[in-house]
């Protein structure tokens, strides 16, 4: 009996205990819900709320003739609300889904509209918050999704679009090293995006986002708490058309010297901006991609383009002159013996040395007359900078090493000094060889280049660069006249007549020939060269100063052989294209001159070609369309007005004009061949009305 009351005691005791313990819990929920509820809900909304950054539309890049480098467009990740307020009713879903199922099927073409059928009603039963539609979707793609069944409901119809900015080439590979790229991974900034992205960036802004089923997060409202700042636009001094050029000429010399990479940079003169820079490297064969900037990062002995500033330095303290008589061939030195790849020539002036890119003469010249003071040599070399970083606007450039005898270990002082008379013992860049030449063209003033002109916002100029001045005056003016002359003479009679001469217009500079270590192996290992070519044209009004630099080619390695068809070839169509830069002699059209035959058409183009050649002819007075068949017998250009209901003479000119005329009278044409108009259907003349055919003969 007594055990029976202990048991029961013990129960009723545990019992007892699990009721006081409910009441608790249920006091504490109550408590929870009703007293603190206020605030573990606002605890809890902070929990899944939270504000994130939006990227501001990166600002754009612009080439120097307004082309269009680098741009952000907006893309899109398009997810779905199963159950937003909008459709959360069962009936509405179901009967707009299908319909939604079929427009998504044609739209994006990835699946049938019975598999968009399953998926958006599978995840509807699964209540599924942020359901993936699809990514990457233009903004022209959006605005037609918005108009499908349910997504016309917008934010209500379940229609989640997260917009990202994606950065775009238009022109593809085109200065793509040059406008460079963002990327948060890589430490080292690269190009104008890299230099340039605290404008570029623009300013970020917040938006609340809400975390829904699944983890993902959605904005709470549609439009963003703190509006992104775009970032600004870039002006580069890049000319899309010789960026172009530059390309596919250096493209086309890499392909046939079947070499491992190469760079090439044009400048204008006087601005130091920068028209194109192109790098190539082999990847495999036959194939060239842009993967470093040797242009401003490839350091390298110059070889002889460095003669330039060895020959200067020789004339400005008048240890030589230009008719100055030296021996070519060889030229001993201790432990070494300095010859020239070609040959003695014998005997010959200074002058012709240097056409003839004489190894032997030049170490001769600049250790005969400074091996007694050997910085002053280097002395002038340091005056000109040469030895100093020219702070570019990107990020990359390599610092020069120009040696002296006083504070590098290195020098030897039988050596050092013969060989860094034609281009050794040092490393330049292309561009720092470049602007050295560019300064020579630029009447001695010595610049940096640069590779923006202004920084734009909302089109307003925020700020604008000019080249600096890294050296007013490099040299006299008669040292300056004759090293003129002598680059001149490189191409007219000296190493680059055969392969750069043009008859046309005149080019001066010089070819450049250097073995170049191989990477840690040294100039030991496999012999490579370095094939350069580096000068401006047209040489009496210097427009644009140039380089070509090709490395490790097969076969021949000479700078003229090499690296001269490709400077030829792009000055040539540089020359072709710009008016400005011809030097055609005025004259006047007397007794029975012929006036060159011209196609009919606009007025305006035909004078603009006839006053650039200084050519006068008679002209319909301020008629904005001529037409002369047979301008070569001396016909004048009689005048053609297009008037409104008459038909057009079009005889004489070519299509493009032709057919503009036509289709503003609003006739439809049909065209045979090729060539100027020598007949149409229609007389001009008659009355017309829109909609006829002509039928219009080109021969």
């Amino acid at each position: 009996m007594n055990i029976r009351a202990n048991i029961l005691l013990r129960v009723y005791l545990a019992f007892g205990l699990i009721v006081l313990f409910a009441i608790a819990v249920l006091l504490r929920l109550g408590d929870v819900q009703f007293i603190q509820g206020a605030k573990w809900r606002a605890k809890a909304d902070s929990l899944s709320t939270k504000e994130f950054e939006i990227d501001a539309a990166r600002g754009n890049i612009y080439s120097n003739d307004g082309s269009l480098l680098a741009t952000s467009v907006p893309e899109y990740e398009l997810r779905m609300d199963m159950i937003a307020g909008g459709i959360a009713k069962d009936d509405l879903f179901d009967s707009k889904v299908d319909s939604l199922a079929m427009k998504l099927s044609a739209f994006f073409g990835n699946k049938s509209a019975k598999d968009y059928g399953r998926y958006l009603r599978k995840a509807r039963e699964q209540k599924s918050r942020s359901l993936l539609i699809k990514k990457n979707v233009t903004y022209q793609d959006l605005k037609v999704i918005k108009t499908f069944p349910l997504f016309n409901l917008g934010k209500h119809g379940g229609l989640i679009a997260t917009q990202k900015n994606k950065r775009i080439l238009p022109f593809k590979d085109l200065a793509a090293r040059t406008i460079g790229y963002a990327n948060e991974n890589v430490k080292n900034v690269v190009g104008l995006e890299g230099a340039y992205g605290n404008y570029i960036n623009g300013e970020k802004g917040r938006q609340l986002m809400q975390r829904v089923s699944g983890g993902f997060w959605v904005p709470v409202n549609s439009d963003a708490e703190i509006a992104p700042k775009d970032g600004a636009d870039i002006i580069s001094t890049i000319d899309i058309n010789m960026q172009d050029l530059a390309q596919n000429a250096l493209r086309k010399g890499l392909e046939r010297s079947k070499a491992h990479h190469g760079a090439v940079i044009i400048m204008e003169v006087a601005t130091g901006e920068v028209r194109a820079v192109a790098n190539y490297t082999r990847v495999e064969e036959g194939i060239y991609k842009e993967n470093f900037n040797y242009a401003i990062a490839g350091n390298q002995d110059p070889g002889s383009t460095f003669k330039l500033a060895s020959y200067m330095a020789l004339l400005e303290d008048k240890l030589v002159d230009t008719n100055t008589m030296v021996n070519t061939g060889e030229y001993p030195i201790p432990g070494h013996t300095i010859k020239d790849s070609h040959g003695s020539i014998g005997r010959v002036t200074v002058k012709k040395a240097f056409e003839q890119s004489s190894n032997a003469a030049i170490a001769y010249l600049v250790n005969t007359n400074y091996r007694d003071r050997q910085s002053k040599f280097t002395d002038h070399l340091y005056e000109w900078k040469l030895n100093e970083l020219m702070g570019l606007q990107i990020p990359g450039e390599a610092r020069p090493v120009i040696k002296n005898p006083e504070t590098f270990k290195s020098w030897n002082k039988n050596m050092t000094l013969p060989q860094m008379a034609y281009g050794y013992e040092m490393q330049l860049t292309p561009l720092k060889m470049l602007s050295f030449y560019n300064a020579v063209a630029n009447n001695g003033k010595y610049i940096a280049p640069i590779f923006v002109k202004e920084i734009r916002r909302l089109g307003n100029p925020i700020e604008q660069f000019k080249a600096k001045v890294i050296n007013e005056k490099i040299c006299s003016d008669v040292t300056l006249s004759k090293v003129r002359a002598m680059l001149e003479g490189v191409v007219t009679e000296g190493s680059g007549r055969q392969i750069v001469y043009n008859p046309l217009y005149k080019i001066a500079g010089k070819t450049g020939t250097a073995q170049v270590a191989d990477a840690n192996l040294g100039y030991k290992a496999k012999k490579q060269y370095q094939a350069s070519f580096v000068g401006y044209f047209p040489a009496e009004r210097p427009k644009y100063s140039m380089i070509v630099v090709i490395n490790d080619p097969i076969g021949e390695y000479y700078g003229a052989l090499v690296s001269g068809p490709v400077f030829r070839e792009i000055a040539d169509r540089i020359y072709a294209s710009d008016v400005q830069m011809y030097t055609a002699v005025k004259q006047n059209m007397v007794g029975n001159t012929i006036a060159p035959e011209a196609k009919a058409g606009q007025s305006k183009a035909t004078k603009m070609v006839y006053n650039a050649f200084g050519i006068k002819a008679l002209y319909a007075a301020k008629s904005p369309y001529f037409n002369a068949l047979d301008t070569v017998n001396g016909i004048a250009y009689q005048e053609s007005t297009p008037t409104k209901g008459v038909m057009p003479n079009v005889g004489g000119m070519g299509l493009k004009d032709a057919m503009y005329l036509i289709g503003n009278a609003g006739l439809k044409a049909k065209v045979r061949g090729k060539g100027k108009v020598t007949s149409q259907s229609i007389q001009p003349g008659s009355r017309i009305g829109k909609g006829l055919m002509v039928e219009i003969e080109l021969n």
